[in-house]
């Protein structure tokens, strides 16, 4: 009697657990079926962010079919899982992308992810995939794809990750929590895999101080665009116009010059600063080059030394060089500023931030514009104004130092 009652005890127990125990938390990739009855020889439970991964590998061929599984997942969410050989991160990672689209059709393709901020447009992988797919049903998403492999494939790193979608394409993703903790590795060939959290203490501590530098990065890239888009995308357009358009005034004379000379000099100085920063992340991105954005960095750099040059070897107005001067000056001055504007925009592709900041920029950049045309239209009825008000006088003091200049205009007044 006291066994039986011992017995229903501890069944009741164990029947109160269940109640307790998560579904999502029991279930594992041998217990999901997949679509059609596909059957995989091999599947994974990846340890965060509710994934799962399937393959079956074809040793003839050096072949995997994949399907890779995300549950939780919505319509406003982009999934990906990659490979990366180049390490255990998402910079360099080889991707397979999926999201909905607003009329329910799924989208898949690849894409190479080699920034911290990614465009995830599509593009080519360093290896084949044929038969790429994706579905979204009941709350999850899945990517079917068949890999065509290289030797350094067969046993690598892998990364998988969801984000947000922005007007219809994937945006950055969290930077903390299982976002970051979404890597591991993975062999094809033995069905072996790993996660981050089954690391030793010496290679975790490793992966900390990964993550310290990715988040270093991201923090150092960012103050890289806030210093260029400031300096060489606002304070040097500003300066410019300050000098077109102030000096007009006569009452503006000399401050519009000092007024100009500390905005360029300002502008100079932060975007050294900026520049400096790129430096930086140009030496921590090791394999990672925008060529463009660099080179028209560079040549800022270099337009904006020779222009703080310029204002050492600046002749005095009635210097018979002087006009030399100018045309050096304004060309190398209007240069700088297109370059700074076509850089800015290089740079928010590349680091792809919100939306909202580039309609910001964009919105000061017509604004300088449209106030620059009310000015150049203000300007120049002023300058002809004068010219008209010189002319006039130079005309009768001409009239008047004559024989009979004086007699002339009295009787053109008669």
């Amino acid at each position: 009697m006291g066994k039986s009652l011992g017995a229903l005890i501890f069944t009741g127990f164990l029947l109160f657990l269940s109640f307790f125990t998560s579904p999502s938390q029991a279930q594992t990739c041998n217990g999901l079926a997949l679509p059609s009855n596909q059957v995989y020889s091999t599947c994974v439970d990846l340890p965060v962010l509710t994934a799962y991964l399937h393959w079956t590998f074809h040793q003839e061929n050096s072949t995997a079919d994949i399907a890779f599984r995300k549950t939780g997942t919505s319509p406003t969410n982009w999934v990906c899982w990659a490979l990366n050989p180049s390490g255990g991160q998402m910079v360099g990672s080889q991707a397979l992308v999926a999201f909905q689209q607003p009329n329910g059709s799924m989208t898949a393709y690849t894409t190479s992810i080699d920034s911290l901020g990614p465009s995830m447009r599509p593009g080519t992988l360093s290896f084949r995939v044929s038969n790429l797919r994706a579905q979204h049903s009941n709350g999850e998403t899945l990517i079917f794809a068949t890999l065509h492999l290289d030797a350094n494939l067969l046993s690598t790193n892998q990364v998988w990750q969801e984000g947000p979608l922005t007007s219809g394409a994937p945006s950055m993703h969290s930077t903390t929590g299982d976002n970051v903790r979404s890597i591991g590795t993975i062999n094809f060939q033995t069905g072996a895999a790993t996660a981050g959290g089954g690391a030793s203490n010496s290679r975790l501590r490793k992966r900390n101080v990964k993550k310290v530098d990715l988040f270093c990065s991201i923090f150092l890239a960012q103050i890289h665009g806030v210093l260029n888009a400031v300096s060489w995308g606002i304070l040097m357009p500003c300066g410019a116009m300050i000098a077109r358009y102030v000096k007009v005034f006569h009452v503006a004379n000399p401050a519009w010059f000092y007024l100009h000379v500390a905005c360029q000099l300002s502008a100079y100085i932060i975007g050294v600063a900026g520049w400096g920063t790129g430096l930086k992340l140009g030496s921590d991105s090791v394999g990672i080059q925008y060529n463009k954005h660099r080179n028209i960095g560079i040549t800022l750099f270099c337009f904006g030394t020779l222009q703080m040059f310029a204002m050492l070897l600046r002749p005095k107005p009635d210097h018979k060089y002087r006009v030399y001067w100018n045309f050096y000056h304004y060309a190398i001055g209007y240069a700088t500023i297109a370059l700074s504007i076509t850089n800015i925009y290089e740079g928010f592709d590349i680091l792809n931030p919100e939306k909202k900041w580039k309609s910001a920029y964009t919105g000061v950049i017509i604004s300088l514009g449209v106030t620059a045309l009310v000015w150049e239209a203000v300007t120049w009825l002023i300058v002809i104004k004068k010219k008209r008000a010189v002319g006039s006088a130079d005309k009768y003091a001409n009239g008047a130092n004559g024989g009979n200049g004086y007699g002339d205009r009295t009787q053109q007044h008669a």
